[in-house]
C-alpha cells in the first residue's frame, strides 16, 4: 500500500517484507482483501442455505418492535418482538440490531448514539485501469493520497478494476456527480497526479476536464511507482455518494438487545477499517454467546452480553478515535501541523518493525 500527503509529498509505503512473512520459506501474510458486497452476502447466504439452520424472511419489511405480553405458559415482557410486513410476530430471546447507522432497534433500546458530522461525502466508483496494476495478478498494490478536502483512495479488485472512495467536500462531491464518465475519470486520474491548486481549478469547470487534465500532466512530474495506473474508463451506474459521520453508541447491549455494525459505531473510511470492525463485533459476539450456552446462561441478559460489550467498545472506540484524530490532522492545509505530520508519516516510513506492527493489526493477524 501506498499513501502520500498531497501537500508535502511525503509518503509511507507498506510493502510485503514489513507485512510479517518468512523470506526464508517464502510465505507471505496478505495485508488484506477486497471483497464486493455482493459476493460477501452471496456468500453468506450460501453458507445459512447449507447449514439449514436459519429462517431467511426475505424482501419483507419490519413495522414495529414492542415487548412482548405476558401468558399463562410463558412470560415475554421482557421479550422484543418484530412485527414485520404480512403480519407474523417474532419474539426474540435476543434481538441483534445489525440494521445499519439509522438502527430502529438501537432506537427501541433506547440507546443514544454521539457524533458529529464531518462536512464531507463519500464518493464512490469502480473504475478500469490501464492494466491489473505495476506488481500484475500476484502482488496488488492500494493507493491514498491525503488532500486538503479528504483523502482519495483506489483499492484493487479482481483483474484490472478498483473500487474508489474519494472524500471530499459536499460541493466538490455533487460537481463530481454531474460530470460525464470521462471528465470523471480525468478527474480520479487527477486526484493522483496533480496539486491540489490544480484540482482547486477543475473543480471549477462543467466540462472539459479530460482535456485539462491531459495538458496539465505534461507540465507535472511524478513517480509512477508510487501513483496507480491510469484509470481508463468508468464503470456505469457505479458512482454514488454518502455523508461521512462519526457515531458511537453509549452502549452496545441492553436487556435482550445487541448491536453490531454501523448500528454501534460508524467510523471515517479514509483507513477502511468500518467493515472489519463490524467483522470483529460478530466475532467476538458468537463467542460470548458459545459460552453463555455451554454455562447455562440466558443468552439475552445484559450479565451474559457483558463481555462483549467492554471488550468491542474499548477497541471500536480507540480505533474510532485515532482515525477522527487523522482525519483532522490532515483536512489542515497550511500552519506547523503540515510540516510536522510531514516528517511523522516520513519517520514511520523508516522504522519497519513499527511498520510491521501497523500491518499486523490492520490485517488483523493480533486481535
Amino acid at each position: 500500500m501506498q499513501v502520500w500527503d498531497g501537500i508535502t509529498g511525503s509518503h509511507i509505503s507498506f510493502e510485503w517484507q514489513f507485512s510479517g512473512g518468512d523470506p526464508q520459506s517464502g510465505k507471505q501474510k496478505t495485508i488484506a482483501y477486497m471483497t464486493e458486497n455482493l459476493n460477501l452476502s452471496l456468500a453468506l447466504l450460501t453458507r445459512l442455505d447449507e447449514l439449514g439452520l436459519a429462517a431467511i424472511y426475505d424482501k419483507s419489511k419490519v413495522e414495529s418492535i414492542s415487548l412482548g405480553e405476558g401468558e399463562e405458559d410463558l412470560d415475554l415482557t421482557s421479550w422484543p418482538v418484530i412485527e414485520i410486513s404480512g403480519g407474523r410476530r417474532l419474539a426474540a430471546r435476543l434481538l441483534v440490531g445489525a440494521d445499519g447507522g439509522n438502527s430502529p432497534v438501537r432506537a427501541f433500546a433506547g440507546i443514544e448514539s454521539r457524533g458529529w458530522d464531518y462536512e464531507r461525502h463519500g464518493v464512490v466508483a469502480t473504475v478500469r485501469l490501464e492494466g491489473s496494476g505495476w506488481g500484475g495478478n500476484e502482488s496488488r498494490t492500494a493507493y491514498q493520497r491525503f488532500l486538503p478536502t479528504g483523502p482519495v483512495a483506489l483499492l484493487p479488485l479482481p483483474g484490472d478494476l478498483s473500487t474508489l472512495v474519494w472524500s471530499t467536500t459536499p460541493t466538490r462531491a455533487a460537481h463530481l456527480l454531474k460530470l460525464s464518465l470521462e471528465d470523471f475519470a480525468a478527474m480520479v486520474n487527477a486526484a493522483f497526479r496533480l496539486s491540489p491548486v490544480d484540482l482547486m481549478f477543475m473543480h471549477t469547470q462543467d466540462q472539459g476536464q479530460a482535456d485539462e487534465v491531459a495538458w496539465r500532466e505534461k507540465h507535472t512530474r511524478a513517480n509512477p511507482s508510487l501513483i496507480p495506473q491510469r484509470v481508463m474508463s468508468i464503470q456505469a451506474g457505479s458512482v454514488a455518494s454518502f455523508p461521512l459521520r462519526m457515531r458511537h453508541a453509549d452502549t452496545y447491549v441492553g436487556e435482550r438487545i445487541t448491536l453490531i455494525g454501523d448500528a454501534a459505531h460508524t467510523i471515517h473510511p479514509l483507513a477502511g477499517q468500518g467493515l472489519n470492525q463490524g467483522q470483529g463485533d460478530v466475532q467476538k459476539l458468537v463467542q460470548t454467546l458459545g459460552f453463555a450456552v455451554e454455562h447455562g446462561q440466558d443468552i439475552g441478559t445484559q450479565l451474559s452480553l457483558e463481555s462483549y460489550n467492554s471488550e468491542r467498545y474499548s477497541a471500536n472506540n480507540i480505533l474510532i478515535g485515532v482515525v477522527d484524530k487523522l482525519h483532522k490532522l490532515y483536512s489542515a492545509s497550511s500552519g506547523p501541523l503540515v510540516p510536522v505530520r510531514s516528517w511523522g508519516l516520513s519517520a514511520v516510513n523508516a522504522m519497519s518493525p513499527l511498520k510491521a506492527f501497523i500491518m499486523r493489526h490492520a490485517a488483523g493477524y493480533e486481535r
